[in-house]
């Protein structure tokens, strides 16, 4: 048929294989994000298709859940020839993946940022209402960050940045992605950043860099606790000021060395000389020198000054030591005070600034929990929950127990006891809340170490705290689903700008399925047929079916095949009203999701 024949626009039947796709265009198209990505100007020319046509169409291989770019035109169902998806997503057809490789190798970096921002405005307003749900609902934003490999053949040597690093249970080249989610009343979670790392990276020297993405995103920050650095401050000054006597005294020490130096070697070169000159006058005159003459005198204190030598020599080495290490504790100490100055400044700026603080909680695993990770978290004003990276405060809590200690079962095998404001003889700066957990498996026994800060007392609820540390599973569920739904364990593409943007495109990928959701099934008119809260489905199943797509008007009507699993239901979006064909003796039913 010709593409005339077979549009929606003439109010014929088009059938598609790919169901969700078509609804998914058309809702893209209702948000402005069809018109968004087709408006970013990129320099590639244009041959059969444009390079946003092929932009679009990457996005789709990431909505479909696609292995491998090739399987847009090799699947067995390949989507470049789904022409009811091209029109749902204002498209006139699409490109062969070939074609998209190059337009995505092809973009530059001020592109591919550009392709970024255009999605990232379209689903900031979800994430505004977002954020003023969960304020208003629980009172503060709950994030989660994390780190998750991007491995690849280890023999590969055609991925840009890529590097050996800690992956999984082994090491493996690749690359790290940096990413942090909100809890969300609405969706239960939503990404708002995802940056791509060589794979070498480690989770520590991320923290502050996805803290402050977070708050890039969402536009909200707490209150920092400039009364803390305060404290500290007060503390390192007393600290310089302590440390400038023992340096000015060892300076005068080290100056009362060279003295001596000087003076020593002053004379020895004044008696070496008489002693020269005594020795060739004696010669001259054949006088015999005695036990008391001058040149006996000159040999004596040639040999005095030459023995003090190496005694004042050492000395100096001494002095030289002392003052170095009296300077550089000195200098630590003057550096830390400019340090904690700037620091303060900063964080009183912010707080002139941030004319509405919220409270907020940031919920990391262990590999970003260092002491100085947790003193900064805790400076900026977040509760913390978190566990303890230090094997030594988890042996030092162990070797606290005693017969008396109480243990409180928080878990099917985990129990948890609790010290409160401690900081675990000096590891950590601020006075934090710690519990050790107990697992307890077959024969075996393991520990670790839970750690909050907070500025009220809801740590004392012990099994609270488990399941509340617990609920950063959320983001480890949402790096599963990117891997196993969104196919992220392949990568697609192999130049930095589309690496990079593909991992927007899946964090993107994975809000833009609950958006949709939420508002197809709003416009829905009966029960769903299938489960609307799995993405997994929608993604692997629903974005795979067959169904016959019609357009009426505003209005789009998917009706599944007999062929598909949903035989005999439909699903419409749109606004208007139309009228539904429905065949001899068959009821059609409507689902949403």
């Amino acid at each position: 048929m010709s593409e005339h024949e077979t549009s929606p626009n003439t109010g014929r039947e088009l059938l598609t294989q790919h169901a969700m796709l078509v609804l998914w265009g058309v809702y893209a198209q209702q948000i402005g994000l069809v018109e968004a990505l087709e408006e970013v100007s990129l320099s590639q020319k244009r041959r059969d298709h444009r390079p946003q046509t092929k932009i679009i169409e990457f996005l789709l291989a990431i909505l479909a859940g696609l292995p491998h770019l090739k399987d847009l035109s090799q699947a067995a169902h390949p989507l470049v020839k789904d022409q009811a998806v091209a029109e749902a997503w204002d498209q006139p057809g699409w490109a062969d993946h070939s074609g998209v490789s190059r337009a995505l190798h092809h973009l530059n970096d001020e592109e591919t940022q550009a392709i970024i921002d255009a999605v990232t405005n379209i689903e900031q307003p979800f994430i505004d209402q977002e954020c003023e749900r969960a304020l208003a609902m629980g009172g503060m934003l709950v994030y989660d960050a994390d780190l998750t490999g991007r491995p690849v053949s280890s023999t590969s040597t055609t991925y840009p940045a890529a590097a050996f690093g800690y992956m999984g249970d082994g090491v493996s080249l690749g690359y790290q992605a940096a990413l942090v989610s909100m809890h969300s009343p609405t969706y239960g979670r939503l990404w708002l950043a995802n940056q791509l790392h060589p794979g070498d990276t480690v989770s520590s020297t991320q923290a502050e860099a996805l803290v402050m993405a977070a708050e890039a995103r969402t536009g909200y920050r707490p209150r920092r606790r400039t009364e803390l650095v305060s404290t500290r401050l007060a503390k390192a000054e007393a600290v310089l000021a302590a440390a400038e006597e023992p340096y000015e005294e060892s300076y005068q020490k080290q100056r009362e060395a060279q003295d001596r130096l000087h003076d020593t070697k002053l004379e020895l070169s004044d008696w070496s000389r008489e002693l020269r000159s005594l020795e060739a006058e004696y010669a001259r005159s054949g006088r015999v020198p005695t036990a008391h003459c001058k040149l006996a005198q000159a040999r004596r204190k040639v040999a005095t000054y030459a023995k003090r030598m190496p005694r004042v020599e050492a000395a100096i080495g001494v002095a030289d030591r002392r003052v170095a290490r009296h300077e550089r504790k000195l200098v630590e100490a003057q550096v830390e005070v400019d340090r904690l100055r700037q620091r303060l400044q900063q964080l009183e700026d912010e707080n002139q600034s941030n004319l509405h603080p919220i409270r907020a909680r940031f919920r990391i695993d262990g590999g970003f929990a260092s002491a100085e990770n947790i003193t900064w978290l805790i400076e900026m004003g977040y509760t913390l929950d978190t566990k303890a990276r230090s094997r030594g405060v988890r042996d030092g809590l162990i070797a606290a127990l005693s017969p008396e200690t109480v243990w409180q079962r928080v878990g099917g095998n985990a129990m948890l006891t609790a010290w409160t404001g401690t900081t675990a003889n000096g590891y950590f700066t601020y006075p934090v809340d710690l519990a050790l957990a107990r697992y307890q498996t077959g024969k075996n026994v393991r520990h670790s170490v839970l750690v909050h800060y907070s500025d009220t007392d809801d740590a004392l609820d012990l099994e609270q705290w488990f399941h509340r540390y617990n609920g950063r599973q959320t983001i480890e569920a949402g790096i599963k689903e990117g891997k196993n739904v969104f196919q992220m364990h392949h990568l697609k593409v192999r130049s930095p700008q589309a690496l990079r943007l593909q991992e927007h495109f899946a964090s993107f990928a994975a809000n833009f399925v609950r958006f949709a959701a939420l508002r197809l099934g709003q416009q829905q008119l009966h029960l769903p047929c299938f489960d609307t809260g799995s993405v997994k489905q929608m993604v692997q199943v629903c974005a795979h079916t067959s169904a016959m797509v019609k357009r009426f008007g505003d209005v789009w009507l998917l009706t599944f095949t007999e062929q598909s699993l949903f035989a005999g239901h439909s699903l419409h979006i749109g606004n208007g009203t139309f009228q539904l064909p429905l065949p001899l003796f068959r009821d059609v039913h409507f689902c949403h999701f």
